[in-house]
C-alpha cells in the first residue's frame, strides 16, 4: 500500500513529509536535552534517532497518518514535527484505542505562535481526512503545552507520578466547539 504524505502550507510555515535528507536535522533536534527534556527525558543518539525517522515514515505507509517535518517558510530550516501516531506503550485502554497527538519545536522556534500554528493545521488536516477521537500526553511541568493542547480542545482525562515527572493525559472527542 502506498500513501503519500500531504503538504500542508500555512502563512509561515510547511508541514510536509520528513526526507532523507531532513535526517541530519532530525539527528540534531532530537539530541537537544532542552527538545527532549519534557517529551522522553533522554537525548536520542543517532541510531535511535534513525530507528525514530524511519518508524515515522513506516506509520504514514499503514495508518495513513504520522509525523510531519515543520519547515520554517522564510529559512526553509526544519525546526521541529507535529502530528499523529499510535504508541505502543500499552498505557490504558481508554488511551491506547485512539491516535496519539504530538508536536516538538526547537527552542528557537518556541515563542512565536509556530506550536498552535502547526498544530491546529495538523489537527485541522486529521479533522477532515480520519475524524474521530485523539489522545496526547504532556508532561505536567510543560505549561505550554498543557495550555496549546487546550486551544486545541483537549480535556484531561487523568495524571500519573508525582512531581517533576508527573504526566497529564488528554482526550479530545472532535474539534472543539464541534463536539
Amino acid at each position: 500500500m502506498i500513501r503519500s504524505v500531504p503538504t500542508i502550507n500555512t502563512s509561515r510555515l510547511a508541514l510536509r513529509a520528513m526526507r532523507a535528507e531532513d535526517f541530519d536535522r532530525y539527528a540534531e533536534i532530537w539530541a537537544m536535552p532542552e527538545v527532549v527534556r519534557n517529551i522522553t527525558g533522554e537525548p536520542r543518539d543517532r541510531r535511535r534517532a534513525w530507528e525514530a525517522f524511519l518508524r515515522n515514515a513506516g506509520h504514514w505507509q499503514i495508518t495513513g497518518f504520522g509525523q510531519w517535518a515543520v519547515i520554517e517558510q522564510s529559512s526553509r530550516l526544519m525546526i521541529g514535527q507535529v502530528g499523529f501516531f499510535f504508541s505502543s506503550a500499552a498505557l490504558a485502554e481508554d488511551f491506547d484505542l485512539y491516535p496519539q497527538a504530538g508536536w516538538m519545536l526547537v527552542p528557537e522556534a518556541q515563542g512565536r505562535g509556530y506550536a498552535i500554528e502547526a498544530a491546529r493545521a495538523a489537527h485541522d488536516w486529521f479533522d477532515r481526512v480520519i475524524p474521530g477521537k485523539l489522545v496526547a500526553q504532556v508532561a505536567a511541568a510543560n505549561s505550554g503545552s498543557l495550555k496549546l493542547a487546550a486551544q486545541l480542545g483537549y480535556r484531561e482525562l487523568r495524571r500519573e507520578g508525582e512531581g517533576e515527572t508527573a504526566t497529564v493525559f488528554l482526550r479530545r472527542d472532535g474539534p472543539p466547539g464541534g463536539r
